[in-house]
């Protein structure tokens, strides 16, 4: 019996480049895909209403003035997750900035402050609701998914934010009540994420950025009779909220305590002397 004469170089390379091929559109086909990759973002808005600050001057002892809402809002699309894993989606916030003067004619002002953020010790301090870390709350907020699951996971977590603060008519430091105040000076920047967290690894995904600020100014007139003194100088409109096209990272200190809340003190600064912590930070 006549033996055929083996296959020439050019052809047994080309059967094992055929099938390499093979195999690794194989694995390709097989393979799932990660949680990374599958989830994706149909849609975020982001917004802050357009109307202006109001002033309440309805106590005797404190202005008080509320700012319009922020608000953000994504609805989000989980594939079936083939694995046993916990994901929770979400909105996290950080505070990159903060100015916030009450200035009391020539005697001087007081002002709430960040210290470490102020000194540029960190580069953003948590906004959460001080107890479901790093979230900025847990009811709208944030969405878990616990796997396997079969189906698509479709499901929309919103936030919003604004500044609802009452600011002494007399100086902060005196016993006395007489009405000092002459003006309000705030500006705040923020940076908000949609996030996901894998609760077992602490895998953090992110998923899109938004940044905003808010600024005001009030003119106070302290001769005035109460109900006459504030004014609301600008702005009227804030600016618009910015969707980044390039998401940027979540500093350490946006994710663990202290938040800004804790964090925060009121000072008094007076126009001679030493300046006065009136309010501690409660951390």
């Amino acid at each position: 019996m006549r033996l055929s004469s083996p296959p020439d170089l050019g052809t047994l390379l080309w059967i094992v480049l055929l099938f390499n091929a093979m195999g690794c559109i194989q694995s390709i086909r097989c393979k799932p895909k990660s949680f990374r990759d599958s989830i994706i973002v149909l849609e975020v808005n982001s917004s802050i209403d357009p109307n202006p600050t109001s002033i309440d001057e309805s106590s005797s002892v404190v202005l008080r003035y509320r700012t319009p809402h922020f608000r953000a809002c994504a609805r989000v699309l989980v594939p079936p997750v083939a694995s046993k894993e916990t994901w929770t989606i979400g909105w996290i916030q950080a505070c990159n900035h903060m100015e916030f003067y009450n200035t009391y004619g020539t005697k001087g002002m007081s002002s709430w402050e960040l210290p470490d953020l102020r000194d540029g010790k960190i580069q953003a301090i948590s906004d959460s609701d001080g107890v479901n870390y790093p979230w900025y709350g847990n009811t709208t907020e944030t969405c878990t998914v616990v796997g396997p699951t079969k189906k698509d996971s479709k499901f929309t977590v919103s936030m919003n934010d604004n500044f609802y603060p009452s600011v002494t008519w007399g100086v902060p430091v005196s016993d006395c009540n007489v009405p000092q105040l002459s003006s309000i000076r705030r500006d705040q920047s923020f940076t908000t994420w949609l996030v996901a967290i894998n609760q077992a690894t602490s895998e953090t995904l992110v998923l899109q950025t938004i940044r905003w600020r808010m600024r005001l100014h009030i003119k106070v007139d302290p001769e005035n009779p109460l109900g006459e003194r504030a004014v609301l100088n600008e702005p009227v409109a804030q600016e618009q909220p910015q969707i980044l096209g390039k998401n940027e990272p979540i500093p350490c200190n946006a994710m663990v305590k202290p938040n800004a809340n804790d964090a925060q003190v009121l000072m008094w600064r007076p126009k001679n002397g030493d300046p006065v912590v009136v309010i501690p930070p409660k951390y």
